[in-house]
């Protein structure tokens, strides 16, 4: 199982952005075609909905409704399992936040590394790697 941040589904939904058409070849080679089970956590589509709205980041930003949609199509895709936080996955977000000293800035990203690993998952899809480098993620990163 390879779990999704925010960053990846972002550049797989918005056509505008550079890395667009090597995010959907990364999700075939990775996902699709291997038939690997894609892992995601709720909070991932709480922040791609926030993302992907904002008319300060996007030329073409997405309408809430198109986000939603969006957001549901993925949670409810056949490829997807879900991962939620779990007492376990508190309690390592929060010594990985005190042991490596990460800031404000980094605490969805640390959360939600804390989620997949403890859901067993080491592989990472990100356009954000150096966000789960410190973790011992793999990291799959579009080009």
């Amino acid at each position: 199982m390879i779990g999704v941040d925010t960053t990846f589904l972002v550049q797989l939904e918005l056509v505008e952005l550079p890395a667009h058409k090597s995010a959907h070849g990364l999700l075939q080679r990775e996902i699709l075609s291997p038939q690997v089970p894609l892992a995601l956590a709720p909070q991932v589509l709480a922040e791609f909905i926030h993302v992907v709205t904002d008319p300060r980041r996007f030329q073409r930003p997405l309408t809430a409704a198109e986000a939603i949609s969006k957001a549901r199509f993925w949670w409810e895709a056949a490829e997807v399992r879900h991962v939620v936080p779990s007492i376990e996955s508190t309690a390592l977000f929060l010594d990985w936040m005190q042991r490596h000293q990460l800031g404000r800035k980094r605490i969805l990203d640390t959360q939600l590394a804390a989620v997949l690993w403890s859901a067993g998952i080491r592989t990472v899809l990100t356009s954000n790697p150096a966000d789960f480098k410190p973790f011992g993620f793999q990291l799959l990163v579009p080009s």
